[in-house]
C-alpha cells in the first residue's frame, strides 16, 4: 500500500487503473511537554494507512513532515517551512504525481496548512488535475490537549510522557483565534498546550481515528462513485 516501497515498473502497473493515492501532510512542531514534535504527522499517516488498508485501489505517498507552523515559533524543536513554500511543494508534488497516478487526496493532519492546502488545490484543479483534500475534524480541544494526546495513546502509548500532561489555556478557539493571529500561541500557552490533556484515553483515540477512517472512506465513495476498489495485485 505505500509508494515508498514499490519499484518503478510496480508503481507504473498503477497508472491509469483508477488508483487514488493518498498523500499525508502534517508538522514538525511543538506538542507541549508530554507528546512528540511529529504528533500531526504521526496522526495523517495513521489515518493514510488505516484507509489504504480498506481499499484495493489506494495507495500512499511518503509523508511530508514539515508544515505552516510559524504560530509555534518560539518553542524548542518547531521546524515551519512557512505557507508559501507548502503552497509551492504541493503544486509541484501534485503535478508531478499525477504523471502516474489518476487521483490525489491530501490528507491533513496540522491545520496551519489548511490556506496554503486550499490555494495550491485551486490552482491545480485549474489545471484539471483530480486532486482533494482532506481534514479531519476529531473536535475537542485544539493543540496538544486531550483529543490528541488519546490518539497518540492509541497509535503508541510509548511516546507520550503522561506524567508530564498538564492543562493549557482551555478557553475555546473562537476565543483565541485573535489572539492567536496576532502572537502565535505562546502568547496564550506558556507550555504550548491548547486544551486539557489529562484523562485522555487510548480508547478515546481509538475511536477517534476509526471515525476518521470511516469520514475519508466515506468521501471517497462521494467524490468518485461506482469505483470497484479494484487494482493490480499488491
Amino acid at each position: 500500500m505505500f509508494v515508498a516501497h514499490l519499484t518503478g515498473p510496480e508503481a507504473g502497473a498503477w497508472a491509469d487503473s483508477g488508483v487514488t493515492l493518498l498523500i499525508p501532510l502534517g508538522a514538525t512542531e511543538q506538542h507541549g511537554p508530554h507528546l512528540p514534535i511529529s504528533t500531526d504527522l504521526d496522526i495523517a499517516a495513521a489515518l493514510c494507512a488505516r484507509v489504504a488498508a480498506e481499499r484495493a485501489d489506494v495507495l500512499v505517498a511518503p509523508a511530508i513532515a514539515y508544515g505552516a507552523s510559524g504560530e509555534h515559533a518560539g518553542f524548542p524543536g518547531t521546524l515551519s517551512i512557512g505557507q508559501a513554500a507548502l503552497e509551492l511543494l504541493v503544486v509541484e508534488l501534485c503535478r508531478s504525481a499525477t504523471d502516474t497516478f489518476d487521483r490525489i487526496v491530501l490528507v491533513n493532519g496540522h491545520g496551519g496548512n489548511v490556506e496554503a492546502l486550499r490555494r495550491a488545490l485551486a490552482l491545480l484543479r485549474s489545471e484539471s488535475r483530480d486532486v482533494r483534500l482532506f481534514a479531519p475534524g476529531y473536535g475537542g480541544d485544539a493543540h496538544a490537549g486531550r483529543t490528541e494526546t488519546s490518539i497518540q495513546l492509541a497509535l503508541d502509548p510509548r511516546r507520550v510522557r503522561a506524567e508530564l500532561a498538564e492543562p493549557g489555556d482551555r478557553r475555546p478557539l473562537g476565543e483565541l483565534l485573535p489572539l492567536l493571529r496576532a502572537g502565535g500561541v505562546r502568547a496564550v500557552s506558556p507550555n504550548g498546550i491548547l486544551g486539557d490533556p489529562t484523562g485522555a484515553t487510548a480508547d478515546e483515540g481509538a475511536g477517534l481515528l476509526a471515525a476518521a477512517t470511516s469520514a475519508l472512506l466515506h468521501d471517497l465513495g462521494r467524490w468518485w462513485p461506482g469505483d470497484d476498489e479494484e487494482g493490480p495485485q499488491r
